[in-house]
């Protein structure tokens, strides 16, 4: 699992279930923000990894299992 592999995977999770990721994450409760491009590298460039709560947060918000989430690593 790869830092690259996780942000790809709320991607085509967030377009699986019809939203863009702003829209995944406000319908988890969570800023727009949070899912942000801009917010996947620190400004020296190490890269920020989703937090354990703002992935079960998207899971709750749509009823899915974190199987089914996974399911989006490593597929292009």
């Amino acid at each position: 699992m790869t830092h690259e592999e996780v942000w790809q995977a709320i991607e085509k999770f967030a377009v699986e279930h019809g939203m863009s990721c702003s829209g995944l994450a406000r319908t988890s409760g969570l800023d727009a923000t949070t899912f942000n491009k801009s917010k996947r590298w620190s400004k020296c460039g190490q890269p920020r990894w989703p937090s354990s709560n703002s992935i079960a947060k998207i899971l709750s918000a749509t009823d899915t299992d974190l199987h089914d989430f996974t399911k989006h690593m490593g597929h292009q």
